[in-house]
Protein backbone atom coordinates (compact mmCIF):
# COMPACT_ATOMS: atom_id res chain seq x y z
CA UNK A 1 0.00 0.00 0.00
CA UNK A 2 1.29 3.04 -1.03
CA UNK A 3 0.41 5.55 2.52
CA UNK A 4 2.00 8.71 1.04
CA UNK A 5 4.29 10.48 -1.50
CA UNK A 6 6.91 13.26 -1.00
CA UNK A 7 8.27 14.48 -4.10
CA UNK A 8 8.75 16.91 -6.53
CA UNK A 9 5.79 18.15 -8.45
CA UNK A 10 5.71 17.75 -12.60
CA UNK A 11 2.73 18.72 -13.74
CA UNK A 12 -1.48 20.04 -12.53
CA UNK A 13 -4.24 18.59 -14.69
CA UNK A 14 -7.95 19.00 -13.99
CA UNK A 15 -8.46 16.51 -11.78
CA UNK A 16 -4.86 15.32 -10.78
CA UNK A 17 -1.30 15.70 -10.51
CA UNK A 18 2.16 14.30 -11.19
CA UNK A 19 4.09 13.62 -8.69
CA UNK A 20 8.11 12.68 -9.67
CA UNK A 21 9.28 10.44 -6.37
CA UNK A 22 13.01 8.79 -7.03
CA UNK A 23 12.82 8.77 -10.59
CA UNK A 24 9.34 7.37 -10.79
CA UNK A 25 6.16 9.79 -11.55
CA UNK A 26 2.85 9.07 -9.73
CA UNK A 27 -0.80 10.44 -11.30
CA UNK A 28 -2.50 11.13 -8.44
CA UNK A 29 -6.13 12.13 -8.36
CA UNK A 30 -7.35 14.86 -5.80
CA UNK A 31 -9.91 17.35 -4.70
CA UNK A 32 -9.50 20.38 -5.94
CA UNK A 33 -8.28 21.87 -2.56
CA UNK A 34 -5.61 20.03 -2.74
CA UNK A 35 -4.37 20.73 -6.21
CA UNK A 36 -5.21 24.67 -5.18
CA UNK A 37 -2.63 23.83 -2.06
CA UNK A 38 0.36 22.19 -4.34
CA UNK A 39 2.05 25.37 -5.78
CA UNK A 40 4.54 25.28 -9.00
CA UNK A 41 5.69 22.86 -10.85
CA UNK A 42 9.10 21.74 -9.45
CA UNK A 43 8.42 22.66 -5.69
CA UNK A 44 8.64 19.73 -3.11
CA UNK A 45 5.22 18.23 -2.03
CA UNK A 46 3.76 15.75 0.28
CA UNK A 47 0.56 13.83 -0.17
CA UNK A 48 -1.41 11.20 2.14
CA UNK A 49 -2.50 8.66 -0.20
CA UNK A 50 -5.23 6.08 -0.77
CA UNK A 51 -4.60 3.06 -3.41
CA UNK A 52 -8.04 2.09 -5.04
CA UNK A 53 -7.71 -1.49 -6.75
CA UNK A 54 -10.86 -2.84 -9.19
CA UNK A 55 -10.98 -5.19 -11.29
CA UNK A 56 -10.06 -3.34 -14.04
CA UNK A 57 -8.24 -0.05 -12.87
CA UNK A 58 -5.90 1.18 -9.97
CA UNK A 59 -5.66 4.53 -8.87
CA UNK A 60 -4.39 7.13 -6.36
CA UNK A 61 -5.94 9.29 -4.33
CA UNK A 62 -4.07 11.85 -2.93
CA UNK A 63 -4.35 14.74 0.01
CA UNK A 64 -2.88 17.12 2.11
CA UNK A 65 -4.45 16.18 5.09
CA UNK A 66 -4.87 13.00 7.14
CA UNK A 67 -8.36 14.45 7.66
CA UNK A 68 -9.16 14.63 4.01
CA UNK A 69 -7.86 11.13 3.47
CA UNK A 70 -10.15 9.76 6.29
CA UNK A 71 -13.42 11.14 5.33
CA UNK A 72 -12.72 10.04 1.76
CA UNK A 73 -11.94 6.35 3.13
CA UNK A 74 -15.52 6.79 4.72
CA UNK A 75 -17.50 8.26 1.62
CA UNK A 76 -16.06 5.17 -0.55
CA UNK A 77 -17.88 2.50 2.20
CA UNK A 78 -21.02 4.37 1.22
CA UNK A 79 -22.91 1.91 -0.60
CA UNK A 80 -23.42 3.97 -4.35
CA UNK A 81 -20.53 6.71 -3.19
CA UNK A 82 -17.15 5.79 -5.33
CA UNK A 83 -13.59 7.85 -5.25
CA UNK A 84 -15.06 10.16 -7.88
CA UNK A 85 -18.41 11.14 -6.05
CA UNK A 86 -16.15 11.18 -3.01
CA UNK A 87 -13.55 13.75 -4.46
CA UNK A 88 -16.12 15.59 -6.23
CA UNK A 89 -17.79 16.20 -2.09
CA UNK A 90 -14.54 16.84 -1.04
CA UNK A 91 -13.71 19.48 -3.88
CA UNK A 92 -17.18 21.35 -3.51
CA UNK A 93 -16.77 21.33 0.98
CA UNK A 94 -14.25 20.91 3.23
CA UNK A 95 -13.63 17.94 5.30
CA UNK A 96 -15.41 19.79 8.46
CA UNK A 97 -17.83 21.11 6.28
CA UNK A 98 -18.75 17.92 4.67
CA UNK A 99 -18.94 16.39 8.17
CA UNK A 100 -21.47 19.34 9.59
CA UNK A 101 -23.66 19.00 6.84
CA UNK A 102 -23.48 14.94 7.55
CA UNK A 103 -24.16 15.44 11.12
CA UNK A 104 -27.09 18.12 10.20
CA UNK A 105 -28.52 16.40 7.65
CA UNK A 106 -28.38 18.67 5.35
CA UNK A 107 -28.86 17.05 2.29
CA UNK A 108 -29.05 20.37 0.39
CA UNK A 109 -25.34 21.59 1.29
CA UNK A 110 -24.32 17.97 -0.07
CA UNK A 111 -25.84 18.39 -3.16
CA UNK A 112 -23.81 21.00 -4.27
CA UNK A 113 -21.34 18.88 -5.07
CA UNK A 114 -21.46 18.10 -9.22
CA UNK A 115 -22.85 14.56 -9.62
CA UNK A 116 -24.41 14.16 -6.44
CA UNK A 117 -27.92 14.44 -6.27
CA UNK A 118 -29.95 13.71 -3.07
CA UNK A 119 -30.73 9.95 -2.96
CA UNK A 120 -26.92 9.73 -2.69
CA UNK A 121 -26.58 12.19 -0.64
CA UNK A 122 -29.28 10.90 1.72
CA UNK A 123 -27.76 7.47 1.91
CA UNK A 124 -24.12 8.97 2.99
CA UNK A 125 -26.19 11.23 5.91
CA UNK A 126 -27.88 7.79 6.79
CA UNK A 127 -24.54 5.52 6.46
CA UNK A 128 -21.84 8.08 7.94
CA UNK A 129 -24.02 9.98 10.85
CA UNK A 130 -23.50 7.66 13.33
CA UNK A 131 -19.84 7.38 12.40
CA UNK A 132 -19.35 10.88 12.68
CA UNK A 133 -20.97 11.13 15.84
CA UNK A 134 -18.74 8.88 17.51
CA UNK A 135 -16.02 11.70 17.35
CA UNK A 136 -14.78 13.63 14.02
CA UNK A 137 -11.45 15.40 14.95
CA UNK A 138 -12.95 16.16 18.27
CA UNK A 139 -14.73 18.96 16.79
CA UNK A 140 -18.49 18.11 16.34
CA UNK A 141 -19.73 20.93 19.01
CA UNK A 142 -18.53 23.37 15.81
CA UNK A 143 -20.86 21.91 13.49
CA UNK A 144 -24.19 23.87 13.22
CA UNK A 145 -27.52 21.90 14.20
CA UNK A 146 -29.99 20.49 12.19
CA UNK A 147 -32.03 23.79 12.93
CA UNK A 148 -29.14 26.39 11.62
CA UNK A 149 -29.04 24.12 8.53
CA UNK A 150 -31.25 26.72 6.81
CA UNK A 151 -28.91 29.32 7.51
CA UNK A 152 -26.29 27.23 5.65
CA UNK A 153 -28.64 26.89 2.96
CA UNK A 154 -29.73 30.97 2.63
CA UNK A 155 -26.52 31.99 3.06
CA UNK A 156 -24.86 29.62 0.23
CA UNK A 157 -27.96 30.90 -1.23
CA UNK A 158 -26.61 34.80 -1.16
CA UNK A 159 -24.05 34.03 -2.56
CA UNK A 160 -21.50 33.06 0.82
CA UNK A 161 -19.34 30.09 0.56
CA UNK A 162 -20.08 27.10 2.02
CA UNK A 163 -17.23 27.53 5.10
CA UNK A 164 -18.03 30.56 5.48
CA UNK A 165 -22.08 30.08 5.99
CA UNK A 166 -20.99 27.45 7.66
CA UNK A 167 -18.99 29.31 10.02
CA UNK A 168 -21.35 32.27 10.35
CA UNK A 169 -24.37 29.61 11.54
CA UNK A 170 -22.49 28.34 14.05
CA UNK A 171 -22.09 31.33 16.11
CA UNK A 172 -25.84 31.69 15.99
CA UNK A 173 -27.39 30.88 19.29
CA UNK A 174 -29.99 27.96 19.08
CA UNK A 175 -33.06 29.23 20.98
CA UNK A 176 -36.71 29.28 19.67
CA UNK A 177 -37.23 32.37 20.81
CA UNK A 178 -35.79 33.74 17.44
CA UNK A 179 -37.60 33.15 13.52
CA UNK A 180 -35.32 31.84 11.18
CA UNK A 181 -35.45 35.37 9.56
CA UNK A 182 -33.65 36.32 13.29
CA UNK A 183 -30.75 34.17 12.83
CA UNK A 184 -30.28 34.62 9.41
CA UNK A 185 -29.67 38.50 10.13
CA UNK A 186 -27.43 37.93 13.33
CA UNK A 187 -25.48 35.23 10.56
CA UNK A 188 -25.00 38.55 8.70
CA UNK A 189 -23.85 40.11 10.91
CA UNK A 190 -21.10 38.14 11.96
CA UNK A 191 -20.31 37.71 8.28
CA UNK A 192 -20.12 41.41 8.15
CA UNK A 193 -17.65 42.07 10.98
CA UNK A 194 -15.09 39.59 9.33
Amino acid sequence: MIAGLDGTLEQLNLDSAIIKVSGVSFQVYTPASTLCQLGSIGERVRLHTYLHWKEDSTALYGFTTSQELDLFKMLITVSGVGPKSALSMLSRLTPDDLASAILSSNVDLITQAPGIGKKTASRVILELKGKLEKGWGGVVSRYPTTDNADIVTALTNLGYSTADATRAAATVPSTEDLTLEDKIRLALRHLARQ
